[in-house]
């Protein structure tokens, strides 16, 4: 995930990156910004998952940065006043932090992130299809090139999808694996949902790659794939999945 941390205080702005390394060490800041003009030309050329912004910044409120620069990026606010709490709200903010900023409000406006996510990040596309009584139309197929290669690779013969190494790899029922140009946030928006399934934030599986399941800790559940994950303690169902993971099974 990246993220943009807009905050004109350098300490709060790097105590805030070390804090969310810890919580997630995959989450990556893009940049740190402690001005509005500086916040709006950014935010023009570049784009990030997820914002952390201050209100009151070196040359202004915060709040102008909406009124030159249109943002339909998800926003926790990091504050030391809470009387603008009621307007942040209006501005696509999921919550809305008091400094000095606890580890565990952190992490509690980060996992309310990730289960809202889908509602910042609606297909209009799959959407339409939906409303109008027809199916979307799903990937079929992938076409990957190594060197001057170029191989066809139907969606019907991937077992899952992967991360590795902050790349994305595909793995084939023959054990075949190939590097893919999309990210598994995009995948989950391609290929049909009642055929894959995202587990956790590494693996998106196919449910005929599913071999075996196993009742794990904390009410997760812990996957067989076939063919066998690298590790398979990689391919357990995140907690925060494990509900709709298992109305998936029973669709």
């Amino acid at each position: 995930m990246n993220a943009l941390i807009i905050e004109d205080e350098a300490l709060a702005a790097e105590r805030l990156e070390l804090m969310l390394a810890e919580i997630d060490p995959t989450i990556k800041v893009l940049a740190k910004i402690g001005s509005v003009t500086e916040s709006v030309k950014w935010l023009m050329q570049n784009q990030a998952d997820l914002i952390f912004l201050d209100i009151q910044l070196s040359d202004g409120i915060s709040f102008s940065i909406f009124e030159q620069v249109a943002i339909s990026t998800p926003i926790i606010f990091t504050t030391a006043y809470d009387l603008y709490a009621i307007k942040a709200f209006q501005v696509n903010s999921i919550s809305y932090l008091l400094k000095p900023i606890r580890k565990i409000e952190l992490t509690e406006a980060l996992m309310k992130f990730r289960n809202m996510k889908s509602a910042f990040s609606i297909d209009f596309e799959t959407l339409f299809a939906q409303i109008q009584g027809r199916q979307p139309d799903y990937k079929k197929r992938f076409i990957i090139q190594i060197g001057d290669k170029i191989k066809k690779v139907e969606v019907a013969d991937i077992a899952y999808f992967y991360v590795l190494d902050k790349g994305c790899y595909l793995r084939t029922f023959q054990g075949n694996n190939y590097p893919v140009e999309y990210t598994l946030d995009k995948l989950e928006t391609l290929l049909d949902p009642s055929c894959f399934f995202r587990i956790n934030r590494k693996y998106l599986v196919n449910i005929t790659a599913i071999a075996n399941m196993v009742a794990y800790s904390r009410g997760r559940v812990k996957l067989e794939l076939k063919p066998k994950a690298d590790d398979e303690f990689e391919t357990i169902v995140s907690i925060d999945r494990s509900t709709d993971f298992k109305k998936w099974l029973n669709n």
